[in-house]
């Protein structure tokens, strides 16, 4: 008599975990925003300033009746801010119950990646880069960074700087 092992007769195939990110290109980067934080993409209309907002904040958008908070992703990630004009692609994310809209070069594809290809930070990514990254997956086309929301829209990423003539803080009353 022979004795297979158990796993012979019709093994259960491997279980993969997959991420879904929905891709954007910053400054000619792809980087990866978790699809459960992505709300809505959309071409903006105006983009209302709002004054003695910090550089990282491009103003507010009207989506649908509801105000959106336009963040600068070129700013927040260190790279010299474009002007934002109608017709920019924004990523409505939901993040504590608020919106916000993500101002982007490009928005490209859903990509479905294996999460154990997910790996930590290279030493040598940039540190504004590296503080908003949940880590990073080699494609055949180069490197995708995975954009961490919670690090991303931190309150203090957002915080005025003092200003010289006034000596005002940062803080709001």
């Amino acid at each position: 008599m022979t004795i297979l092992p158990r796993d012979a007769f019709g093994a259960e195939p491997d279980i993969i975990q997959t991420a879904d990110y929905v891709t954007v290109v910053v400054d000619g980067q792809l980087f990866g925003l978790p699809i459960g934080a992505v709300h809505d993409v959309f071409f903006t209309g105006a983009v209302t300033a709002v004054p003695l907002a910090p550089k990282q904040i491009s103003g507010l958008i009207n989506l649908r009746g509801r105000v959106v908070t336009a963040l600068c992703l070129r700013c927040l990630l260190g790279i010299p801010r474009t002007e934002t004009l109608a017709g920019t692609m924004v990523v409505c994310i939901e993040h504590g119950g608020e919106s916000f809209g993500l101002i982007v070069d490009k928005v490209g594809e859903v990509l479905n990646l294996p999460a154990s290809g997910c790996q930590p930070n290279p030493l040598n990514l940039d540190p504004a880069w590296a503080r908003y990254s949940a880590g990073i997956h080699w494609l055949e086309g180069g490197l995708l960074v995975v954009i961490d929301i919670e690090a991303l829209l931190e309150p203090v990423n957002f915080q005025v700087p003092d200003c010289p003539v006034t000596g005002n803080t940062g803080a709001f009353p």
